[in-house]
C-alpha cells in the first residue's frame, strides 16, 4: 500500500497532465477539429491504368504515289488544317486538265446542236409556209376545174405541191425533234463533264493529308518518298485536348462506382499534381486485367473496365502514360 504522501504527489501530478492537455487541446482547437473530423480514408478506391485520348490514324484516300512532303515528326503539335503530307500529284493535275478540257468540248457541241435546233426551226417555218402556199393554189385549181375554167393536169400538179410540201413540213419537224434531244443530250453530257472534272477536282485533293484537329503526332508511319497505296497509315494523331483515364476496378468495388462519379487522378510522371475528372463508361462485363496496367494487387482477379473522362487536361498528360485515380465509395447498391 502507497504511503500517504506518495498517493498525494501522484494525484497532483495527474491533475497537472491533465490541466496541460487541457490548455494544449484549447491552444489547438482548429487542428484537433480537423483530426477528428478528418475524411475515412478507407471510403475511397484506387484504381490503376493508363491515360488514353481521341487517336486517329491518317492515311491517303483512293490515290497512290510517293510522298514528296512530309513535314513533321512525332511529337511535334499540329493545328487543324495543316498540311501533314502530301504526294506527287503530277497524274492527278493531268486527269483535271483532261476533265477540263471534255467539259470545253461538251460546250462546243452544245453550241452546235443550240445551232441546227435554231436552223431546224427556221426550216419548220419556211415548211408551213410552203405547206400554206400549196393549199392555196390547189383550192384554186380545184375550183377552176369545177367551172369549167381549169385542167385537171393543172388541178394534179397543185395536188402533188401539197402532198410534197406536207412531207417536207413532217420530215423537218420530225428533224426539229431530233435537234432538240441533241441540244438536251449536250446540256445532259456538260453535267456529266462538270461531275468528272469535279470528282478529279476531289482525288487531286486527296494527295494532300491535313490534320482534322489540333493535337499532337504520336506515331509517324511512314517516310519521305515512299510509295504510298490507298489506306495506308502516314501518321497517328492524337487529341490531348480530350483524354482520359483507362482504368480497372475490382469486381468487389464494382457497386461502389456510378456515372458521372468524380474522381481524382494523378500520374507517376507529375506525383505532385492532381487532376480532376468524372467517370463516364463503365463496362458491363468483367475481364482478366490486362498486364500492361500497373495495379496495386496482384492481377489474378476479374474487373471492369471504366473511362474516367479529364476536366482540363494539360499538354503534359500522353497517351500511355501510367496513372491512378481516387474515388469516393459509395455504399454498395447506390443508385
Amino acid at each position: 500500500m502507497a504511503a500517504p504522501g506518495t498517493l498525494k504527489l501522484a494525484l497532483v501530478a495527474a491533475a497537472v497532465v491533465l490541466l496541460g492537455g487541457g490548455a494544449a487541446a484549447v491552444r489547438n482547437y482548429d487542428a484537433l477539429v480537423r483530426w477528428l473530423t478528418a475524411p475515412d480514408h478507407t471510403a475511397t478506391i484506387l484504381v490503376s491504368g493508363n491515360i488514353e485520348a481521341h487517336q486517329s490514324v491518317l492515311g491517303f484516300k483512293t490515290v497512290q504515289s510517293r510522298i514528296v512532303e512530309l513535314p513533321f515528326n512525332e511529337g511535334q503539335w499540329v493545328k487543324a488544317g495543316t498540311l501533314i503530307s502530301r504526294l506527287d500529284d503530277s497524274d492527278y493535275r493531268q486527269q483535271v486538265m483532261m476533265a477540263e478540257a471534255a467539259l470545253d468540248v461538251q460546250h462546243h457541241q452544245l453550241a452546235a446542236a443550240e445551232q441546227n435546233l435554231a436552223a431546224a426551226k427556221k426550216t419548220v417555218e419556211s415548211d408551213a409556209a410552203d405547206l400554206e402556199l400549196a393549199k392555196v393554189q390547189f383550192s384554186r385549181a380545184d375550183d377552176l376545174m369545177k367551172k369549167g375554167a381549169g385542167t385537171i393536169e393543172a388541178r394534179d400538179q397543185a395536188s402533188a405541191v401539197l402532198k410534197k410540201a406536207s412531207a417536207a413540213s413532217e420530215r423537218d419537224q420530225a428533224l426539229e425533234t431530233a435537234a432538240e434531244r441533241q441540244v438536251e443530250l449536250a446540256r445532259a453530257n456538260i453535267r456529266n463533264a462538270e461531275e468528272a472534272l469535279k470528282l478529279a477536282g476531289i482525288v487531286l485533293g486527296y494527295t494532300t493529308l491535313t490534320a482534322p484537329f489540333d493535337g499532337v503526332i504520336t506515331v509517324r508511319q511512314a517516310e519521305l518518298g515512299e510509295i504510298m497505296v490507298p489506306g495506308t497509315p502516314v501518321v497517328t494523331l492524337a487529341d490531348l485536348d480530350h483524354i482520359w483515364l483507362r482504368a480497372y476496378i475490382n469486381e468487389t468495388d464494382i457497386g461502389k462506382i456510378r456515372l458521372d462519379q468524380s474522381a481524382s487522378v494523378r500520374t507517376d510522371t507529375y506525383p505532385g499534381k492532381r487532376y480532376q475528372g468524372r467517370v463516364s463508361f463503365i463496362s458491363s462485363s468483367a475481364e482478366f486485367t490486362p498486364k500492361s496496367v500497373e495495379t496495386h494487387a496482384e492481377r489474378v482477379t476479374l474487373v471492369y473496365r471504366i473511362k474516367i473522362d479529364i476536366d482540363n487536361p494539360t499538354h503534359e498528360l500522353v497517351p500511355g502514360m501510367p496513372a491512378d485515380a481516387i474515388l469516393d465509395a459509395l455504399p454498395a447498391g447506390t443508385p
